[in-house]
């Protein structure tokens, strides 16, 4: 439509990702989004106060941050008129913040847009099994001390023996698999082997590596403060000595002892937050902001859950045809690593002529795309997959590589738990 105004990303930001361990991480989701949002706001030749809306993409919110959105605008002191609020479709949360803050600025309802992700794996909930909360209910039901003992008698050793809520929250409802039991599915299908897997996270590894080294996170990455005063100032599920003999020692995590999926080929689960600053031309104008980047298209798909994994092959060649795009047109892509096979799976399916025929309706192969031009700097196996903020960063790091490399157009996508993908397409402004 012709009345539809451009969308600018004018800046951004993101904390390290720092990898879950032992216990709660040091930062809760809002935390983090304020930990890298108050740098971000502060560089920014504006008020606090100017923007219209804030969105927050989180998947695993904390029952002390209800609309983590709105808890992060307050502390950020952004002011208590601001409009917030958070948004969830799993894995692409952070770009679903992005996809509705560009809906709002180009339709002509907004100017000004904070859009984010925030998500801290580490502190995933506790949760009881279900007998046990029936059990605990029959206690708060029970009527008198006699009933009390009666019932008392009808406990279980395991009823104290909690679940990881982010292990039912891994697992698909519908097709009662885990997502790495999907990527195992794609393996197959694609005929992805283990060595291909472990060479792809290697590679993950050695190319965040050296963009630490380098530098070239320097303009993304705001260090994180605890409230002990300790400094978090780089990614730390990184191993730069990534080797193939090393990686092939690990057992498969989901399919034994034949999967291909392990815990070295896999994201890392990790704590995360990521912003970007969304403008209309009328705030860029107004407020002398400078453009990074013109959001030109987003998509979004849905699929088979169990094969959740191909969502970006759907999203992003659907957002290509409606723009008349060949492959060659994309200098650069960032596809979130979730599993090494899922990415390779979805580069095989676009060089599978069947598979282009009959699910993408193409004529023919999409074609091989280029690893050069690919995760340039890595991505969620060596950085971690903080599910809420990943769809964020992945927007974040391809307008910061575009203008590192000179590069005109890229594609940011993902595949989304539950069987979807999201794809964005920006151009350098």
């Amino acid at each position: 439509m012709s009345d539809r105004r451009p969308v600018y990303i004018v800046d951004g930001a993101r904390t390290p990702f720092l990898k879950a361990r032992s216990g709660p991480g040091p930062f809760t989701p809002v935390d983090l989004a304020v930990q890298c949002g108050r740098p971000l706001l502060a560089r920014l030749p504006l008020k606090r106060d100017s923007f219209d809306l804030v969105i927050l993409g989180c998947v695993n919110v904390i029952a002390d941050e209800m609309n983590p959105a709105r808890v992060a605008v307050l502390r950020l002191g952004m002011g208590d008129d601001m409009v917030a609020f958070t948004v969830q479709i799993n894995c692409g949360s952070g770009m679903q913040s992005i996809d509705t803050a560009y809906r709002y600025i180009r339709d002509g309802s907004a100017d000004l847009v904070l859009a984010g992700g925030a998500e801290a794996l580490s502190h995933a909930p506790l949760v009881l099994r279900r007998d046990a909360v029936e059990w605990y209910a029959g206690m708060a039901r029970a009527k008198g001390p006699l009933d009390r003992v009666t019932r008392m008698a009808g406990v279980k050793a395991d009823f104290f023996k909690p679940v990881i809520g982010l292990e039912r929250g891994l697992t698909d409802p519908i097709t009662d698999l885990n997502m790495g039991q999907t990527a195992e599915i794609l393996a197959h299908r694609f005929n992805i082997s283990r060595e291909q897997a472990d060479r792809y996270a290697m590679e993950s590894h050695h190319r965040l590596g050296r963009a630490q080294k380098e530098g070239w996170l320097e303009g993304e990455v705001e260090p994180a403060f605890d409230r002990e005063g300790k400094a978090y100032d780089a990614d730390d599920g990184v191993r730069p000595d990534s080797d193939m003999e090393s990686l092939a020692k690990l057992s498969p995590a989901f399919e034994k002892p034949y999967g291909k999926v392990t815990p070295g080929n896999s994201s890392q689960i990790t704590d995360g937050a990521s912003w970007l600053v969304l403008a209309s031309e009328k705030a860029v104008q107004e407020h002398g902001l400078k453009p990074l980047a013109v959001i030109r298209d987003s998509e979004w798909s849905a699929l088979d859950p169990s094969v959740m994994g191909l969502g970006p092959v759907l999203c992003s060649t659907r957002m290509m045809q409606r723009n008349g795009l060949t492959r060659e047109a994309i200098d650069l892509w960032e596809l979130n690593e979730a599993f090494a096979a899922q990415v390779l799976a979805c580069l095989a399916a676009w060089e599978d002529k069947k598979f282009c025929r009959e699910v993408l309706d193409l004529p023919d192969a999409f074609g091989r795309i280029d690893r050069d031009s690919l995760n340039v700097d890595g991505g969620a196996i060596a950085l971690g997959h903080p599910v809420g903020t990943s769809g964020n960063r992945i927007v974040l790091h391809l307008i910061q590589a575009m203008s590192r490399l000179g590069k005109k157009r890229g594609i940011a996508t993902e595949c989304i738990g539950g069987g979807q993908g999201g794809a964005m397409l920006v151009e350098a402004a």
